[in-house]
């Protein structure tokens, strides 16, 4: 693991092992601005969502190998069809939607937040640490999200969650906006979300590819929320994940009575069926 600052290896593995675990059997379909803004969304790069072997060619797979229904497979090898990666805005469009959780596809129980649904901008992060929304970058051809929250209930507070599906126009925007968001963190560890939240102690990491199962690359994220109706400071999830040109995000606020290790099981939750059903979208 890649870590951005001491002191964070605890937390890395438990939460390795509890993202990690939740891909097993995943195969069931006012807030801060989801995904983390990408310096480089431009893209640069030229690549498209077609993996390339050692000889630069398309990639090929064992054809001995299988992989189970809600197994976790040795390693991640999965190649997007070139014919089922957007090329088009509306093409995005249609798999953010498709690939989004909605109320009946994370876990039980959760309901929708209001706002609920938001689409067609883009997060920046100022020099000052405090978020803003602008026009979708030229390299980002979609990026959409939706927010469910599991109700009070039993003493317990509100948790928010949401979940971020963003179609890059190549792979290395995606992986660009993988990287940047680590060093946005580094930058901010405090970030002022508007309407009152509030982030701090943020520490971020990427996962060595050698742990990730169910994506191209993974990063993980903790801190600390406080905001309205949140009860006071409380814990604070964020994982974001690529498949090809296209990533995902998931968050966590905490709530009174909820600890870390429930929120991490959450994101885990959401996070391994947004990825499942953006292989379904791009296959």
């Amino acid at each position: 693991m890649k870590l951005t600052r001491s002191g964070t290896r605890v937390l890395a593995v438990g939460a390795a092992g509890l993202l990690l675990a939740g891909c097993g059997g995943s195969q069931s379909g006012g807030d801060r601005p989801d995904p983390k803004p990408s310096r480089s969304a431009t893209d640069g790069g030229k690549t498209n969502g077609q993996k390339t072997g050692a000889s630069g060619g398309p990639e090929t797979k064992d054809p001995q190998e299988t992989k189970q229904p809600g197994a976790l497979p040795s390693a991640y090898d999965f190649t997007p069809a070139p014919e089922r990666v957007p090329r088009t805005a509306a093409q995005a469009r249609k798999l953010t939607r498709n690939a989004a959780l909605g109320e009946n596809d994370w876990s039980a129980g959760m309901v929708r937040h209001t706002p609920y649904e938001s689409g067609g901008s883009w997060p920046v992060l100022a020099e000052s640490c405090v978020w803003s929304r602008s026009a979708l970058p030229a390299g980002v051809l979609d990026s959409f999200t939706r927010r469910l929250d599991v109700p009070a209930q039993d003493g317990k507070g509100r948790v928010q969650g949401s979940v971020t599906v963003t179609v890059h126009r190549t792979v290395a925007g995606a992986d660009a906006e993988m990287k940047d968001t680590v060093q946005e963190s580094f930058r901010c560890p405090s970030q002022e979300l508007g309407g009152g939240q509030r982030l701090s102690g943020l520490m971020s990491l990427h996962f060595d590819q050698k742990d990730v199962r169910n994506a191209d690359a993974s990063m993980f994220e903790a801190g600390k929320y406080a905001g309205p109706g949140s009860g006071g400071t409380q814990d604070y999830v964020w994982t974001k994940s690529r498949i090809g040109p296209v990533t995902t995000a998931v968050s966590v606020k905490g709530a009174k009575g909820y600890t870390n290790t429930d929120l991490l099981r959450i994101a885990a939750e959401g996070g391994a069926k947004v990825l499942y059903r953006v292989e379904l979208e791009l296959k």
